[in-house]
């Protein structure tokens, strides 16, 4: 019987290649998202605004009313860019909703069926932006927090057999990117010719480092931050 992981944000670019290989893996992907995937044959797809705590919860308790989940990434997230001259501290609500509250919120609700299982993988999907960038205050500040909240939870339920990781990827070629970063700009093409392995991330690389975490082989690494960066942290270290 197939092992049932629960993936938000699945639907499009990192999100989704973490979807694809959680199949490849050998898991059925249950993805959140307000958007249904290009492929619904992928595993099970629930519309609900992640950002709505109320729907979010809903939709979790039936989920969990039909199987025990051992296995969660926290993948949503949304970035609002913005000076500190110029930050809107809706922005900023409306970020630590979705990409921290959220991820907190599901967590919670799989905790539980992790702990009577005395199994359970979750993993975060932070950023590189954890460790500082122009424009990113409250996007930066919610992926550190990720970061925290997961080295909180590894100590917290590591004796019930649940590991909590996160990964943070660096420069990546998504909508997202491209969206604040246009491909002809020649700052965009500063940021990609800074990354030491000499190209942009692809989500595939998350998907990898991603897929080792939730690995049941992988149970004694936990509270654990792994930048997918192509060296870039250490260049700008």
């Amino acid at each position: 019987m197939k092992q049932h992981i629960l993936i938000t944000g699945g639907s499009l670019n990192i999100g989704w290649a973490i979807a694809r290989r959680a199949r490849l893996d050998g898991y059925h992907p249950i993805i959140l998202d307000q958007t249904p995937p290009e492929d619904r044959d992928i595993g099970e797809y629930h519309e609900v605004d992640l950002s709505d705590a109320d729907a979010t919860r809903a939709v979790l308790a039936e989920i969990l009313r039909k199987r025990a989940i051992t296995r969660l990434v926290n993948n949503v997230g949304v970035v609002k860019p913005a000076s500190l001259e110029e930050l809107s501290l809706d922005d900023f609500d409306t970020v630590m909703a979705l990409n921290v509250r959220n991820a907190a919120q599901c967590a919670q609700a799989l905790m539980p069926g992790m702990r009577d299982a005395g199994f359970g993988r979750i993993v975060n999907i932070a950023s590189r932006t954890a460790l500082g960038k122009e424009l990113r205050t409250f996007y930066g500040g919610s992926k550190a927090a990720l970061i925290s909240m997961a080295k909180t939870w590894a100590l917290e339920l590591a004796g019930f057999g649940i590991t909590a990781n996160a990964v943070a990827p660096g420069t990546i070629e998504t909508t997202a990117f491209y969206r604040n970063n246009p491909p002809d700009a020649p700052k965009t093409r500063a940021i990609i010719d800074a990354i030491p392995a000499g190209r942009i991330g692809t989500p595939d690389d998350i998907a990898n480092a991603v897929s080792f975490f939730l690995d049941e082989r992988s149970g004694f690494v936990t509270g654990q931050a792994l930048y997918v960066c192509g060296g870039l942290t250490v260049g700008r270290a």
